[in-house]
Formats: C-alpha cells, structure tokens, sequence
C-alpha cells in the first residue's frame, strides 16, 4: 500500500531526528553547539502542529488544485512520462520561489511564514519549524501548474520532495560547497535568508535550485566577514506555539482596528510587512532594531527541563499515531486528538517560559 503524505512525515521523523542528534555531536565536539532545549523543543513541536493542522486543510488545498486541473487545464499531461515528473519538479520550484518571496514582501504572506523565521538558532530543528497558517493563500501560487496540466498526483509528490530536499540546509556545520551554491539551495545560500543582517534580509527564496534568486535579482552571497545573525527584525520572545502562528495576525489587525483610514486597514494586508499607517506607527512606535542582541532564553532548572521534555515526548507521540491513522478515523477523533496534540505543545511551551515559577 502506497503510504499517505501524512505517513511519509512518520516515515522520515527518525532520520530527522537521527540527523539532529548527529548534528549536536558535531557542534558540540567542535565547540559549535547551535542548540538550546526550549528552542528546538519549540521549533519541532511547531512543525508537528503545522502537520496536525495540516490533516484538516491538506485536502481542501489538493482538492482546489484538482478541480482547477479537472475543468481548467490547457492539457492534462500524462502521470506516466518522466518529463512530466521532471519538469513538474522544476516548475514547483520557480512557483515556490514566487510564494516565498511574496512571503517576505507582502504581510498577508509574511503573518504565514514568519514562524519559520522567528528561531534566534539556526540548525536542522528549524527546518521543522513551519507555519500552520500557509493553507490560508498560500495555494494561488501553484494553480499555474493545474492549469498547465500537471497531474496532482505529480504535484503532490514533488510538492513534498521540494519540502524535504530543504531540510539539510538549515545547519551551521557544513561550510560553502563550491560549484554547488552557485545552482542549489545550500547551507550557505539559506544561512544568509534566515539572517536579519541588513545586508542578507530578504535574500536568497530559492527552495532547491538558488538559480531563481540569481535571474530575478535577490542572490547575496554570505560574507565570511560578516556572520549571520538570526530571527526577526522584531524577535517573538515566547515559547507559545499557537501564539507563534497567531501574533503577526494580531498585529495586523491591531493596526486595522486603530487606524482611521479605510485605504489603510486594506494596505496593511498587502504592504511590505514593515510598513504600519502613519496614525498607528505614531501612536504605537516599535521597537529599535537590534542586530547584536541577546536571544530569548532563561536557565531552565532540571527538573522543568524534565517536565518539557516528557511534555514534548507525549506530544511527538500523539502526532505520529495520528499521522499514521489519520486517512482511517472519524473526523470527531481526528479533531479530540489534535486538540490534545496541541494542548500539550503549549503545556510544553508554558514549562519553558520565564513566566512560569
């Protein structure tokens, strides 16, 4: 039996882990570590509510890309031809490549994507780290390929094979790879989008190939004079998960409900995600940008390390059996188990706040 995309996911956590594990040995005997408990503990547990979100809305998106392929394709192409699978590939690439800089040039977008940047760490758990609100328009940006006529069986095998090639890039301990970072997406390519750096802010959007960047003008290159530095231009400060997915929403609506002008309200949905009407930034300036600044964090005591730890666990647990079982349970238990899922990412999250005594 052909696994779902849900089980793949399940399929691949033990080499996602495996792989983190690796990845903190080698820092860790070089002297690099990159990880902090209470932040990979909140990167990966977003990445497993982005997952659990996704079982509600991963069919109301293929489902949309279906009936625009069923009734508006130019061509249906056939499933069996390699070039189909090939240039499929290459056009989600480019499609992607569209969504992600539209996902740090446009706030409707950015409210989704930010998640994955709000880690001050850089390492294979951020990879993780997705956003549950993508469903919300991020799809507009394939239905090019449903109208060209790529099968959605061909977009949602290369839909998921673009997501995992990402994955390594996000680490610190493999440096610049010579002839490959001129074509692919690498480390060093994707070291400088993550990084706040005025001189790397908005660079480098390509998911594999970094070639796009190169023809449409948003490559940099990373500067070994100048070490990346991570987040966002306004840091989160919270190991809330749910409030990760929902506190740029808040701001924009914040700023559409105080604002007095109507143009205003509906520009604060499309404008670059910086810009604020002028009332409301006068009213309620932000805060300075920072570049060297100290990332959010406390000392955690062993035994609250314990308790998000064991928290977490129960967590990952309750995501893979529903993972795995999704396609075969009642929507009333999908949706009790995905509540408990979350309730219990957040119990773990408010175990690492400072909040907490």
């Amino acid at each position: 039996m052909t696994p779902t995309p849900a089980q793949v996911i399940v399929l691949a956590t033990p080499v996602f882990l495996g792989l983190i594990a690796l990845e903190f040995v080698v820092g860790w005997r070089r002297g690099r570590n990159t990880y902090r408990l209470a932040d990979a503990i909140n990167s990966i547990g977003l990445g497993m509510l982005s997952q659990v979100v996704g079982l509600f809305t991963r069919v109301a998106n293929i489902g949309l890309y279906t009936w625009v392929f069923q009734h508006v394709a130019i061509a249906p192409l056939p499933v069996d031809a390699w070039w189909v699978w090939l240039g499929g590939l290459l056009l989600y690439d480019f499609c992607y490549y569209w969504l992600h800089r539209f996902g740090h040039t446009m706030a409707l977008f950015w409210a989704a994507h930010v998640v994955h940047h709000q880690s001050e760490d850089y390492n294979l758990s951020t990879a993780l780290r997705q956003t549950g609100s993508g469903w919300i328009a991020g799809w507009v940006f394939y239905l090019p390929m449903a109208v060209l006529g790529v099968p959605p069986l061909v977009f949602g095998t290369v839909a998921l094979i673009d997501l995992l090639y990402q994955y390594w890039v996000h680490t610190q301990q493999i440096g610049k790879l010579g002839w490959f970072d001129r074509w692919f997406c690498s480390p060093s390519n994707h070291r400088v989008h993550h990084a706040v750096n005025p001189k790397y802010l908005d660079k480098n959007y390509g998911g594999i190939l970094i070639v796009w960047d190169r023809l449409f003008g948003s490559f940099v290159e990373e500067d070994d004079a100048e070490p990346c530095v991570y987040g966002t231009i306004k840091p989160l400060r919270s190991w809330d998960p749910v409030w990760a997915n929902l506190a740029f929403y808040a701001e924009i609506l914040r700023d559409c409900w105080y604002t007095r002008s109507w143009s205003d309200k509906l520009r604060r949905w499309f404008a670059p995600p910086g810009w604020r009407p002028a009332d409301v930034a006068a009213r309620f300036p932000g805060e300075a940008f920072e570049l060297q600044r100290v990332p959010y964090d406390i000392p955690l005591a062993p035994a609250r390390q314990a308790a998000a730890v064991a928290t977490f666990l129960a967590a990952m647990g309750g995501t893979l059996v529903l993972l795995w079982f999704a396609h075969q349970l009642p929507l009333a238990t999908l949706a009790a188990g995905a509540l408990g899922v979350v309730a219990l990412l957040w119990t773990a999250g408010r175990v690492c706040s400072p909040t907490i005594s």
